[in-house]
């Protein structure tokens, strides 16, 4: 697929920006005049207001709230709670476009590609949605449809909001501190990436292969991809049946030890930014799920992070020091090597002590205490000091922890990740073995 450029700006963007504007503001008003003015409750009505102009202004807007729900920690609270609304599905489009689609992208009628194929959409997103199919051989499997026209729709408006983002900066502080044009630009790369879907089969792909490296993880899944219905606007899938796992109450009543489901999920998800440096970068409710069969699973590799060498060893590094021995000299050198730290401030001794006091608390608690929004917020506190620029890299990471905390506030309170040795049983499995051992702890089986 080719990059569209996202800085021209044309007639469709003025217009769309004109548009963007007006919806925004209007439905803002429209919900301050409904609450009232004092500040608690019109700080609300703000954040209401701007998720309703969201939902009526599309997939992209929709989006744009997934990713502030998604981090607490960079957005005021009444704004990221108000945007967890547009984790809900979006109205479906008809099945006839999602047949057209399909017939077109991969080249034939869909009374040859399947036995049958259920109109009616098992889920739609902001862009696509899932139907239940069979394939022609008999396998059960899902396929994912985009949304017709979405791309042009998408990009017109991303182009659209990053020159509002632009503007916004110019006038508003807090604009300037949550990178409003940075998040615009995040936002446009993952979208480009999650327009062809070809990408994101060969993630999930990877992240099935990548699950299997260490032979312990048969409790967590991820659906095989059936390449041969694959297309650009078009991803099919095997078919998993399960619940969501916010469905708390159905968690508990299907399985005895609902914090092990957490714990397998998490230790899954840490190999995957520590060791292989391909994770899931979106693990909402609706992409985690526990199956029938009583194991747990990961779906939609649409947004996936990178986590280059360097910034795997910094990971390491800190939950080493966290689990292991309490040592931040290694996270120190690690920063080094990142150039978050500068020559002239101070030795590795030094600078761990530094860290040991800002983070060890944070990453020692329980996982309800647990914000990587904090601990990307110190560091980069700590890196400013020292002239050096932010961990971006971690902000993902950081975002992913944020769901996994919601979870394991209600199925594993005061579960301690950082201090979970069977989460780095793989990633440091000499030490591991040798603590446990030291202890007398026994871990999990799968």
């Amino acid at each position: 697929m080719i990059r569209p450029n996202l800085d021209t700006y044309g007639f469709a963007e003025m217009k769309r920006t004109a548009i963007i504007g007006s919806v925004l503001g209007g439905s803002i008003a429209k919900r301050v005049l409904r609450e009232g003015l004092r500040p608690a409750k019109r700080r609300r009505a703000v954040a209401d207001g701007m998720v309703d102009g969201f939902e009526n202004l599309g997939p992209l807007f929709v989006k744009l709230g997934q990713l502030i729900a998604s981090s607490p920690g960079a957005f005021p609270r009444e704004f990221a709670d108000a945007c967890l609304r547009c984790l809900d599905d979006m109205k479906p489009f008809s099945a006839a476009q999602a047949k057209a689609t399909i017939e077109a992208d991969l080249g034939k009628p869909i009374s040859e590609l399947f036995l049958s194929f259920d109109d009616e959409p098992l889920s739609a997103a902001s862009m696509a949605q899932v139907h239940g199919c069979v394939l022609a051989d008999g396998r059960p499997a899902v396929v994912k449809v985009q949304r017709p026209d979405i791309a042009r729709r998408m990009i017109v408006d991303l182009r659209a909001a990053k020159r509002l983002a632009r503007t916004m900066e110019k006038r508003s502080e807090n604009a300037r501190v949550a990178n409003a044009e940075g998040v615009v630009r995040d936002l446009y790369e993952a979208t480009v990436s999650e327009l062809n879907f070809l990408i994101e089969a060969d993630n999930q792909t990877r992240a099935r292969k990548n699950l299997e490296a260490f032979g312990d993880n048969t409790n967590v899944a991820v659906p095989e991809v059936y390449w041969d219905y694959c297309g650009p606007k078009v991803l099919c899938m095997e078919r998993m049946r399960g619940v969501p796992m916010d469905r708390f109450d159905d968690i508990r009543t299907a399985h005895p030890e609902p914090e092990i489901l957490i714990r397998r999920l998490v230790k899954a998800w840490m190999e995957s930014v520590a060791v292989h440096g391909l994770f899931h970068g979106d693990v909402h409710a609706g992409n985690l799920w526990l199956l029938d069969d009583g194991r747990v699973a990961m779906l939609d590799f649409g947004i996936v992070g990178r986590m280059e060498n360097e910034w795997r060893e910094f990971v390491r590094a800190l939950f080493y020091a966290s689990s292991i021995d309490n040592d931040f000299r290694p996270v120190a050198r690690a920063l080094r090597k990142l150039d978050l730290v500068s020559d002239d401030s101070g030795d590795d001794a030094t600078i761990g002590r530094q860290l040991a006091v800002a983070l060890g608390p944070v990453l020692s608690g329980s996982l309800d205490k647990l914000d990587l929004g904090v601990v990307s917020a110190r560091l980069l506190e700590f890196g400013k000091r020292r002239g050096a620029s932010g961990p971006q890299q971690l902000i993902l990471m950081g975002k992913q922890l944020g769901y996994f905390e919601r979870y394991a506030v209600a199925l594993a309170p005061g579960w301690k990740l950082g201090r979970d040795l069977y989460l780095f049983r793989n990633i440091f499995a000499d030490e591991v073995a040798a603590k446990t051992a030291e202890l007398g702890l026994e871990l999990p089986v799968d």
